[in-house]
């Protein structure tokens, strides 16, 4: 049995909510790159090489990416193998929070209350979502998600009989209605199958896949190539001024469900998509 201290995995969130808000992930970098290079609108390679600019200064100078510094999401998986120790995990996750945004200076964007709107002043309580796997490591995934996005994201509860070209027109829908609210060029997670719920965890975990590995999947491989090609053909372009790059990328995950439904949620996030990724 291994154990952990809960100190070391404030000490990592903390390091990774201010890294996330500062730095593209190298998958990102990637593909950010090659739209830049094949954004065929002038306007909107212009779009994207002030959307670089700006990265490149909050690199150089320790300055958020975005004024939206996000709500903290956090994916932790923990080894059936490992102890943890020092306090409860819960408290020490929301520390680790709490310390990155006051040490990086990033945006207290969250209430205590959907109604009351009193703001906690510290970014704090996280959205965390756990999960118990084999081995003696804790996975840890943050992903700031701001909101000029996350209010864009859908869940369509389809029949069966719509089947895939009813996924397809769901994810068109989103996009479409998502237009420039959600700062294109946009990164698209999509869950299909589960639950309500399962299929809106899995759009929002899809989108902290490294854009690098391709799904497993042969049917959503396709699919993924097959949607990114089709939104990047409907003229959003960057900044939503037009072009030929809404999306950077489309990433599918899919669970398996009741035979009377078809659930699909899709998470949209803008072009930076922050997320940070560590192994204890």
């Amino acid at each position: 049995m291994r154990e952990i201290n809960v100190s070391e995995i404030t000490e990592n969130i903390k390091e990774m909510c201010i890294e996330a808000n500062h730095f593209l992930s190298d998958d990102m970098v990637k593909v950010f790159n090659e739209a830049v290079t094949g954004e065929k609108s002038p306007l909107g390679k212009q779009v994207l090489m002030q959307l670089k600019e700006n990265l490149d200064i909050a690199g150089n100078e320790m300055i958020p990416i975005c004024q939206d510094t996000g709500m903290a999401v956090i994916f932790i998986n923990v080894g059936q193998e490992v102890h943890i120790t020092g306090g409860n995990l819960e408290e020490a996750i929301n520390e680790g929070v709490r310390q990155g945004y006051a040490e990086g200076y990033l945006r207290k964007s969250v209430v205590k209350d959907p109604i009351y709107r009193e703001n906690t002043r510290d970014n704090t309580p996280a959205v965390i979502h756990y999960g118990i796997v084999s081995g003696d490591k804790v996975e840890i995934t943050v992903a700031p998600k701001g909101f000029g996005s996350e209010n864009m994201s859908r869940v369509f509860m389809l029949k069966p009989a719509d089947g895939i070209e009813g996924v397809k027109d769901a994810i068109l829908t989103a996009v479409k209605d998502a237009g420039p609210n959600a700062c294109p060029p946009m990164v698209i997670g999509v869950g299909i199958g589960g639950t309500f719920e399962k299929c809106a965890c899995m759009a929002k975990k899809a989108l902290t896949r490294n854009l690098n590995e391709e799904s497993p999947v042969d049917y959503v491989r396709k699919l993924e190539e097959e949607m990114l090609e089709k939104i990047n053909k409907l003229g959003i372009g960057p900044g939503g001024l037009g072009g030929t790059k809404t999306a950077l990328a489309v990433n599918i995950e899919t669970y398996p469900t009741h035979i009377a439904g078809l659930p699909v949620a899709i998470n949209i996030c803008c072009h930076v998509n922050r997320h940070a990724h560590r192994i204890l």
